[in-house]
């Protein structure tokens, strides 16, 4: 089975009623992120913070997966997927894609402030006073600004093995996640699925790269016939 690798961002789930990341002000959902989504916010202020997750956790959790995400999950008849996601939702997993690498972390998740490594899975709200083993604060399982992505050495491993890479619903403008388009071959086949796609410097690299200029469902109802055809190569 060729390989295939999907880099997806938040506007596949904005399909399935999840704002993406920052307003057109800068704010995300009347807040400044930098007091939401950064270690420093969350010492100045932690409840605001767990509040702030919170909310997002309920979104999360009331949404569903949309026919884009279906379509992916659909294409591990036909291809060894990956999704490498900087989305923190479960809607990927929710459609049946089984191999998931979340870039920026879980909203379904937290961690503890003490030791990053001890995660637990967790579906209601996060208070103060909610602790790990070790007794210290438990936070959202989110990588903030400022934060090592931990993940991106995995994700560029695979980004490398990858026949097919799908880009879909990230402007690209986002570091690290990025810069892992050097790490494809000149010779994989790339679709890049935005409807107001931003330029790319590594784009012009690449022999066989398409540009679709759609919505996430749109655009993968688009190139679904040609994946199906190349399966068969």
């Amino acid at each position: 089975m060729k390989n295939l690798v999907v880099l997806s961002g938040a506007g596949i789930s904005a399909e399935s009623g999840l704002k993406t990341f920052r307003d057109s002000d800068g704010l995300w959902e009347g807040h400044q992120v930098m007091d939401v989504a950064t270690p420093e916010g969350f010492r100045r202020n932690p409840e605001l913070v767990l509040n702030f997750y919170n909310e997002r956790r309920k979104q999360v959790i009331h949404s569903r997966p949309n026919i884009a995400h279906q379509i992916i999950a659909d294409l591990e008849a036909h291809y060894q997927v990956w999704v490498v996601t900087q989305n923190v939702d479960d809607l990927h997993e929710r459609a049946g894609s089984k191999n998931v690498l979340h870039l920026h972390g879980e909203l379904l998740k937290v961690r503890s402030s003490y030791k990053s490594d001890i995660i637990y899975p967790w579906t209601t709200d996060l208070k103060l006073g909610d602790r790990c083993e070790y007794g210290s604060q438990l936070r959202p399982h989110i990588v903030w600004f400022g934060e090592d992505v931990p993940m991106i050495y995995q994700a560029s491993h695979l980004i490398k093995k990858a026949d097919i890479l799908i880009v879909i619903g990230t402007s690209l403008q986002v570091y690290p996640a990025a810069g892992l388009l050097v790490h494809l071959s000149a010779e994989a086949l790339l679709y890049y699925i935005d409807p107001k796609p931003q330029h790319h410097p590594s784009m012009a690299a690449f022999k066989h790269a398409y540009l679709i200029e759609e919505k996430a469902v749109a655009g993968m109802e688009i190139i679904l016939p040609s994946l199906l055809e190349f399966s068969k190569i």
